[in-house]
């Protein structure tokens, strides 16, 4: 899992690489909330577009992350996830709370 920041006008875009499962959880959900604390942005983009895959630990997240910013005046929201993310995203209506951005197959 690889994750880079991108900080701007109070935007923040936190683009996430790889794999999104119970290894990889822990580390990517202290990645977002350093970035989070450290710019205390308005608006969280999460760039799942070179997300490969994604299990329910990856559902944990994104909703630690949307609760985090939601406690400090923020929004969250999911940028362009592939299919088999999107797939797990849908299926946990984790999509009825979270804004996705563009629901596009992005190819790599």
């Amino acid at each position: 899992m690889k994750i880079s920041t991108r900080y701007a006008d109070g935007k923040l875009c936190i683009s996430l690489q790889g794999e999104l499962d119970h290894h990889s959880a822990r580390q990517a959900m202290s990645g977002i909330a350093e970035a989070i604390d450290a710019t205390l942005p308005r608006q969280v983009l999460l760039d799942m577009s070179k997300l490969s895959f994604m299990d329910s630990s990856g559902i944990a997240v994104i909703l630690k992350a949307d609760r985090r910013l939601k406690e400090n005046g923020g929004r969250l929201f999911i940028d362009c996830p592939k299919s088999q993310p999107l797939k797990v995203i849908e299926a946990a209506g984790v999509d009825r709370v979270v804004d996705i951005i563009c629901k596009r197959e992005v190819t790599t």
